[in-house]
């Protein structure tokens, strides 16, 4: 008796499995598959850092997305985790290259005393972003998937943001113009706002407390 098993198979039905099942080797695929791979490797998770106080240790950045007249707008924002001194600004693409600006002036704000970094895992902050954290030596964490507690002092800073700033009639598409607003907003954030968790001192005062005060002008970042 002879079984099915038992049959030749011929090139054509073999063709068949592998279309159906996908077989075929895609080398730009794989090569998509393999970054991926070595990216998850790699990637310092935050959960990994030990938390230290002082200044510059630990800079916390994330995008705030809004659309201004159909227009889709990005606001990067960032903070010192531990005297709580913020900056931010705003693009018109979501682009590692933006970041990359973004993230030289707020090094230039800071004079250069950022240890860490911290992101979610979007695309702008990789690519240029990367290069540049690489270039500075600074190491580079990244918050777990959907888990906001992780970078939540970035989270408490782009709700004031949203209350006391965006939602007051200053949300514009034109990015010279809005820019230009926000940064003064910044300098009242920072120099002249009380912040209870650095006992009633702005960030500024509570930044440079036992240092030289490095006041954030409007002339300390480049339109």
């Amino acid at each position: 008796m002879e079984y099915p098993g038992d049959r030749a198979l011929s090139a054509w039905h073999i063709q068949c499995i592998i279309q159906t099942c996908g077989l075929y080797y895609n080398p730009v695929k794989q090569g998509r598959i393999n970054k991926k791979r070595v990216r998850s490797v790699t990637r310092k998770k935050i959960t990994d850092l030990e938390r230290k106080p002082r200044r510059g240790f630990l800079v916390c950045l994330d995008t705030v997305v809004r659309y201004v007249h159909g227009q889709k707008r990005y606001i990067l924002t960032a903070i010192d985790r531990y005297s709580k001194l913020a900056f931010a600004r705003m693009y018109t693409t979501h682009s590692s290259a933006n970041s990359r600006d973004f993230l030289s002036r707020l090094y230039y704000l800071l004079d250069g005393k950022i240890e860490n970094v911290q992101t979610d895992n979007g695309s702008e902050f990789k690519k240029h972003f990367d290069t540049t954290l690489e270039k500075l030596d600074i190491p580079h964490y990244h918050s777990r998937v959907k888990t906001p507690k992780d970078n939540a002092v970035n989270e408490r800073f782009n709700r004031t943001m949203e209350d006391e700033f965006l939602s007051l009639g200053n949300l514009a598409a034109d990015t010279l113009y809005f820019n230009r607003n926000l940064t003064e907003w910044l300098i009242e954030y920072n120099a002249r706002r009380p912040h209870q968790s650095l006992g009633y001192l702005p960030p500024l005062n509570f930044h440079f407390k036992y240092h030289k005060v490095l006041p954030m002008y409007p002339s300390s970042t480049i339109y």
